[in-house]
């Protein structure tokens, strides 16, 4: 069909994390790139508000961290933090999230949900242009002119700045 990573959610329904390794040494068995998506909020993925999601509640981002971290050990080619609870149908953007995350994880093989262009262009602000994010198809060019500042708004036109290594 013409792909080659598959994603491995469980943000709108519980799985047990023993599963979901099997799920992505399943996906690595058949000839794909396994990339598990892990979050911190529950019944994350359905059309419920903020104020729903709010009272579901959040986990630990301790736990994200150790799921991803047991995914990555058992071979997964990327992670995928889920949006949800962080920067989407929030009342309150979680950059402490973000930041424990990186801090843990590193950023070579965690890709960032960015649903629209004020979450990206922050991500690009905070962890420069090459941050890996996944953003909407229809958001590519409009993300690829911000990472080369030929495109961007006030806070970020002129600032995002790299120096190639030699």
């Amino acid at each position: 069909m013409g792909f080659d990573i598959l994603e491995v959610s469980a943000g709108f329904i519980s799985i047990p994390t023993d599963d979901i390794l099997r799920l992505a040494g399943r996906v690595q068995r058949a000839g794909l790139k396994a990339k598990p998506e892990v979050g911190i909020q529950t019944g994350a993925g359905g059309a419920n508000t903020p104020e729903e999601l709010e009272q579901e509640g959040t986990r630990d981002v301790g736990y994200a961290i150790d799921l991803a971290r047991r995914c990555l050990d058992a071979g997964a080619y990327m992670i995928m933090i889920e949006s949800e609870g962080i920067t989407e149908e929030v009342t309150t953007w979680r950059p402490d999230a973000v930041a424990t995350i990186t801090g843990e994880l590193g950023m070579e093989k965690v890709m960032f949900e960015a649903a629209d262009p004020e979450v990206f262009g922050w991500y690009v602000k905070n962890y420069g242009p090459e941050v890996n994010l996944f953003v909407d198809h229809s958001q590519i060019v409009q993300l690829g002119c911000l990472r080369r500042d030929i495109w961007g708004t006030k806070s970020l036109r002129g600032r995002v700045v790299t120096y190639p290594r030699e």
